[in-house]
């Protein structure tokens, strides 16, 4: 499976810009340009909680694909805001455990100056 061209094709990512630029072996990056529909402020654009989760579920679900080669749909993730998201964010994502049921991908969510303003872990199904 093309693990880039299967999150090109998925509509709500595309929706809002997401764009998975690595995944492979376990290890996926991606990024979203922020502009002011995705702000949760009107006097300055600053990520809305639910764009940085997207960005994490995204990231995180293709560092996974990378090894398990099929779709994994999100059982559960937990997220902490760290600090607000300005300007562009990007994504890295690790692949914590690798089961015949479930998959375990650590998230880590950074704005455009490199302040890291989440971590998540996400709970996605394998088998």
């Amino acid at each position: 499976m093309d693990v880039k061209a299967f999150f090109e094709n998925m509509p709500f990512a595309d929706l809002l810009g997401i764009e998975v630029t690595t995944a492979e072996d376990g290890h996926a990056e991606g990024h979203i340009e922020m502009h002011e529909d995705l702000s949760w402020n009107e006097d300055r654009v600053m990520a809305h909680g639910g764009v940085t989760f997207t960005l994490a579920d995204t990231v995180g679900g293709a560092a996974l694909v990378s090894m398990v080669d099929q779709p994994v749909p999100t059982i559960d993730m937990r997220i902490d805001y760290l600090e607000a998201g300005t300007g562009d964010l990007r994504a890295e994502a690790d692949v914590a455990r690798e089961g015949g049921d479930v998959g375990v991908v650590d998230v880590d969510v950074y704005a455009e100056d490199g302040t890291r303003v989440a971590d998540a872990r996400g709970v996605y199904k394998t088998g």
